[in-house]
């Protein structure tokens, strides 16, 4: 079976590529056409984001966030091309479809930043056709919530004195515990919180309340990471977040894009911040700014590489 670091380069040939192309458009009359046409620029996107990507693991921190973000940008088109053969339709979609909010120099706080999200762009062309959410349900997110929402920070929150994702099981496993500090956390009782998850999960085999936790028996491991469960890129637990405030029941690759978008901007427009964050370490989220660019240059390929995969599959 192919694994994720062996399927970029493998896409990178103009025979796979036309081949995987052929295959994910199958349900159209003119696939092989297609794929030779679109074959070139798909080999370009995946090309063009794994060596931003690359770029960015062997770069100083300053320049981090750009080369990650068009990293992630161009395999983002790669997986688009490979499901809208005639993407992109308009020049409207390849704005980025996010803004950043105007800042205050005087005590900004990355932490405390928002992202607004706009209609036309990238952003929501690719919650639309990659994972169904159309129109994407918020209007704008906040810094906070989407570096909580990442399981390979939550031992600097811990640091931190806050609890922002709690270990609720294995990768493998069909059996997932919540702790009913979970269900405390989502004000929710046995049956409601059970009903708000169920569309993330396999078909539910049974459920058991334990003194301490709510175990789900499942008929089959978690295999989609496109809701509020993540894995943990190291260590391969699941985690869930710890209470409702936490809670971004969407695919971990937003998140990542949405980070990279303001950083990147932060990065390019606003230096004497960013310069003085990376030189100094004076603002207290610094631990986990570095972290994320750190586990998003391994974590990014591995989750859009998990969905290109899918086709081998089929």
């Amino acid at each position: 079976m192919m694994h994720v670091e062996d399927l970029y380069p493998f896409l990178t040939t103009q025979e796979n590529a036309q081949n995987y192309l052929k295959k994910s458009y199958s349900f159209l009359r003119e696939a092989q056409a297609k794929s030779y046409q679109n074959s070139s620029a798909f080999i370009h996107y995946i090309h063009n984001g794994t060596c931003f990507i690359e770029s960015s693991r062997q770069s100083n921190v300053l320049v981090q966030p750009v080369l990650s973000f068009y990293g992630m940008t161009h395999l983002l088109k790669g997986w688009l091309l490979s499901k809208r053969p005639d993407y992109p339709e308009t020049t409207a979609v390849l704005a980025h479809g996010l803004t950043a909010r105007k800042r205050k120099r005087k005590d900004y706080r990355f932490i405390e930043d928002e992202v607004k999200l706009q209609q036309k762009g990238l952003f929501p062309y690719v919650s639309r056709h990659l994972f169904s959410l159309y129109p994407f349900p918020l209007e704008r997110v906040s810094m906070r919530l989407l570096l909580a929402s990442i399981p390979e920070l939550s031992n600097i929150w811990q640091l931190y004195q806050e609890d922002t994702m709690i270990i609720i099981g294995n990768k493998n496993s069909k059996l997932l515990r919540f702790p009913n500090r979970i269900l405390d956390g989502f004000y929710l009782k046995e049956d409601t919180f059970v009903e708000r998850i169920r569309a993330f999960l396999p078909p539910i085999e049974d459920i058991q309340q334990k003194k301490e936790e709510l175990q789900l028996y499942l008929t089959e491991p978690v295999t989609d990471w496109n809701g509020p469960f993540r894995y943990h890129l190291h260590n391969e637990f699941i985690y869930f977040p710890a209470n409702r405030a936490n809670y971004f029941p969407y695919s971990e690759i937003l998140v990542h894009y949405l980070l990279l978008f303001n950083l990147s901007m932060i990065c390019r427009y606003e230096t004497e911040w960013w310069g003085e964050l990376i030189q100094m370490k004076a603002d207290r989220e610094y631990p986990l700014i570095q972290q994320f660019l750190t586990i998003t240059q391994q974590k990014t390929p591995a989750l859009i590489g998990q969905h290109l995969l899918q086709n081998f599959k089929e």
